[in-house]
């Protein structure tokens, strides 16, 4: 889930511009897992992958703002912690993944003007695409990472290396 408001005005802002970043960003995430945990842990295996953004590491987004979204995708990490540690006494791992700037309609009101600028602090050079998403997600539903729960895969070409 992903929404980022036009603009970032938070202290004149109506309150409801907040509610709905915190709606769709945080609480479809919890919405989504209340909606499977119940079969998974009757069947006890699961995975459960949230969509955070690099925003939560670096306390926002390209060009500056974005309060209300870093605060919703930091809490998606909150969340994803706390129910991996809830549902992984049932063998469900929830992980989260973390994109840096990806090509995707979202990001369409900002690029290409700025993409140079985005890129050049990336050390691969680029910027991220839906398959880089999407195969991380793969990876984190796989069998392969069954010991990996609560973690947060960063997936931004090094954006965020510290």
């Amino acid at each position: 889930a992903g929404y980022l408001p036009k603009n970032d005005h938070w202290l004149e802002n109506p309150i409801e511009d907040w509610h709905k970043v915190i709606d769709v960003n945080l609480s479809g995430e919890f919405y989504c897992a209340r909606a499977v945990a119940n079969q998974m842990m009757e069947r006890r295996e699961g995975r459960i992958i949230n969509i955070s953004s690099s925003a939560f590491r670096h306390g926002g987004v390209p060009g500056g703002g974005g309060v209300s979204y870093t605060a919703s995708k930091a809490g998606v990490v909150g969340l994803t912690r706390s129910l991996a540690k809830a549902l992984g006494p049932y063998n469900i791992t929830v992980n989260a993944i973390a994109p840096g700037p990806t090509l995707t309609p979202m990001t369409e009101n900002w690029l290409p003007q700025s993409e140079d600028k985005l890129t050049e602090n990336i050390p691969l050079g680029r910027l991220g695409t839906p398959a880089d998403i999407a195969n991380a997600a793969l990876f984190l539903a796989s069998e392969e990472a069954s010991f990996i729960t609560g973690a947060c895969l960063d997936v931004n070409g090094g954006l965020t290396m510290s």
